[in-house]
Order: structure tokens, then sequence, then C-alpha cells
């Protein structure tokens, strides 16, 4: 995982936020902390992080509460959360999963569980968090010096196909509407038409040369890339 992969950690048990630091300090993360509900609302609305690790009781509500208004709100919906919690019974971690925790894990944890857990789930979730490159037939997008090649020749490639190219690669074999790949790749506060897709992908077609072919045209629907 890269060096900037920000972490917060939603626990008001001090002993179990030194161990979640011990945990995760291997791995380099910049690790936020928060022991109430409101309190990381508060730091996820003034920086987006790419790992909520979420008790499941504090002090001012469950953190259920907290992860159901997390996944009822457009800009952070898609977080990877885990749920700290002391609860083992399994009704209690369908409960989680089904308010839309991606993985819980049950305190007392051992710290190489937790790293090992969490590197998964951002490898699952955020594959454009981790070191290694992402390759698609000769294609090669190396995310920690945003450059790409094909066939081990370096492309001159535009911001908006990069961030193009990076999604489809990290959603291979999945097909995208146009107004899906414009929420997911610029965000929908940009004011850009659907039909504007379409001229990136020409663009990231041509940058790509004689491996255009990976970005697949699904007639009435979308756009995805796929190596069969």
């Amino acid at each position: 995982m890269a060096d900037n992969t920000r972490v917060l950690v939603v626990e008001d048990e001090p002993a179990i936020v030194e161990l979640v630091k011990y945990s995760l300090r291997e791995a380099g993360w910049e690790i936020g902390t928060a022991d109430t509900s409101s309190a990381a609302w508060d730091s996820i609305t003034h920086g987006k992080p790419d790992l909520l690790l979420l008790d499941w009781m504090l002090p001012d509500q469950s953190g259920l509460r907290l992860l159901a208004r997390l996944r009822g709100d457009r800009d952070f919906q898609d977080i990877p959360v885990i749920m700290l919690t002391a609860k083992s019974m399994e009704e209690d971690k369908l409960a989680g999963l089904n308010s839309g925790a991606d993985d819980y894990i049950t305190k007392p944890f051992s710290p190489r569980e937790l790293l090992a857990r969490s590197r998964a789930l951002l490898r699952r979730k955020s594959p454009h968090l981790a070191e290694a490159p992402l390759r698609a037939g000769a294609v090669v997008l190396d995310p920690g010096s945003c450059t790409v090649t094909v066939e081990d020749a370096p492309v001159d490639i535009g911001n908006a196909e990069y961030k193009l190219l990076k999604f489809l690669m990290a959603h291979r074999e999945r097909v995208f509407s146009r107004a899906q790949l414009l929420d997911k790749v610029w965000g929908d506060h940009a004011v850009i038409e659907e039909r504007t897709v379409d001229v990136h992908v020409l663009r990231l077609r041509k940058a790509l040369k004689g491996a255009d072919g990976l970005i697949r045209t699904v007639r009435s629907v979308g756009y995805m890339l796929s190596e069969k």
C-alpha cells in the first residue's frame, strides 16, 4: 500500500486505539483517530479517509448509526469500513454486514490479523491505492509515478484519460454507463455532459495505440475494459 493511505480509527478505548496504531505501523499509513461518532463525521467531511476502522459501541451513538449515515451519503458511501466489535454472536456480525460494513474483526484481535484484513480490503475496494502497478494485457499503469506504458514504452496520456484508464483497470470486466463513469471518475459535481465521456474514450484509445482494443464499447450500455 502507498504510504499516503489515510486510515481513520473511530474508537473510544485508548488501549484499542494504541493497539490499532501498533498493528498498522508496518504499513506506514497515516492514522487519524476519533472517539465519538460526531468527531468521526467531522474528520471525514474535512478529509475523506481511504479506510475506516469503526467501533461498534461509541459514547454518543452506535457505530452502526454512523455507518448508515456514511452509506446514505453519495460523497462517502464508498469508504471501505471494518467494524471493530466485542460482539461475537453471529447475528451481530450479520447486522454489521447488512448495515454496509465490508468486514468485521472481533476484539481482542491480533495486530497481524488486523493489518492483513485491512490490506485485503483496500486491495479489493481501492486497487488504485496498491503499490503494485495495475496491468492489463500490454498496458501497465503505475499509480506511484502516475505513468502508463504499452509494451514497456511510455505513452503520452492526458489527466482525464489517465483517471479513466485507472478506474477501468481497477474494475476490469465490468460495464459502466456514461453516467456512472462521470460519477465515479469525475465526481457528480463535475459539469460535464455524458457525451464528453465518448471523447475521452476516443483519446484514451488513441493513447493506448496497439492496445486500444482493451477498451470495449458495449452497445446501448457504455464501456468496459476487458482482456477477453
